[in-house]
């Protein structure tokens, strides 16, 4: 099998090559040939037995994703985007990004199969930002998709155009609306939901974080590792009990941030905690007042999708998976 992953430097994709390498296979298929795509070159993963390809490319640029579709990957996890935070700020390149480069990847895929047979897997990375506020509570799977962003917009429009090429027979896709993914490794970015993850890593390593809403904010997450069990159960899934309907909420944890403050301190006790800095900011605020906070998810759980259900075992995830397994 040929796995082709877009978005393959960002913290999702380098998590899922890393498995795929691991692994060496998906749902009992070998996997023979990686190709990593992103704005920048990814590196190659560790310990991987076949082809790997890591290659700087912008696929919304004229022709890049013809070039890349060319190679006919069987299997084609869509990661590439920018942030929330990122997209609302700068208008034109949210859109460059998240929706025109996701329609020359799919427009691609498209033309690649008028020439001779030719239909791959497509698991796309969408979001909750799909919808908007005001909401039920929990959120069920039929809910309206209303975005109150940029990026939602952006994303509700990928999944539009991911239904109907599927529809058409142009490939298999599935569209994962991921959960706000927590604890995040690595350095902060530009996500206006970044401050769910840096008030558990930073003080995890001793370091202050800023909390820049209210402790009785609610959202709906999930794990870096969980998130790539649900790429990987969504490669082998039967899309026919998709019932013509290929997006999907996954599961997660609904929390406060309270709730998430509370399980820092049960696990890494309360000097982690004093390390959170009230800093009121009122844009993140304003964003994510119009984010959901609860989910039934029941058409990902029916089909197999599993998330934590507690913030302690995302918090030790994140200590078995970025910090070898204690506290520093």
């Amino acid at each position: 099998m040929h796995v082709m992953i877009t978005g393959a430097a960002g913290m999702i994709g380098r998590k899922l090559a890393a498995r795929l390498a691991r692994d060496g296979a998906v749902g009992g298929r070998p996997v023979e040939r990686l190709s990593l795509y992103d704005i920048v070159a990814p590196e190659a993963p560790a310990g991987f037995a076949g082809r790997v390809e890591t290659r700087a490319i912008d696929l919304a640029a004229p022709g890049a994703a013809r070039r890349a579709i060319a190679e006919r990957p069987d299997l084609i996890f869509h990661l590439a985007a920018i942030v929330s935070g990122e997209a609302e700020a700068d208008f034109e390149k949210g859109y460059r990004v998240n929706l025109d480069c996701t329609r020359d990847l799919f427009e691609a895929i498209r033309r690649e199969g008028e020439s001779a047979p030719y239909k791959p897997r497509v698991v796309f990375a969408s979001s909750i930002a799909v919808f908007g506020a005001p909401f039920p509570d929990p959120i069920p799977d039929d809910f309206h998709t209303t975005p109150l962003t940029s990026y939602g917009t952006q994303k509700a429009i990928d999944e539009l155009l991911l239904a109907d090429y599927s529809r058409r027979g142009f490939f298999e896709g599935v569209g994962l609306r991921l959960p706000t993914i927590c604890i995040r490794p690595g350095a902060p970015n530009k996500a206006a939901s970044g401050f769910f993850s840096n008030i558990l890593r930073e003080p995890l390593q001793g370091k202050e974080a800023v909390l820049p809403v209210s402790e009785d904010v609610r959202h709906w997450h999930a794990s870096p590792r969980a998130a790539v069990s649900f790429f990987l159960h969504a490669a082998m899934l039967d899309v026919s009990r998709l019932g013509g309907r290929p997006n999907l909420t996954m599961p997660g944890l609904s929390a406060t941030v309270a709730e998430q403050i509370e399980a820092l301190r049960r696990v890494a006790g309360e000097k982690a905690v004093r390390l959170i800095r009230r800093e009121p900011d009122p844009t993140i605020a304003r964003i994510v007042a119009g984010w959901p906070t609860r989910f039934e998810a029941k058409r990902a759980r029916e089909l197999g999708f599993t998330a934590e259900s507690s913030f302690d075992e995302i918090i030790r995830v994140h200590i078995e998976d970025e910090l070898g397994g204690k506290l520093p």
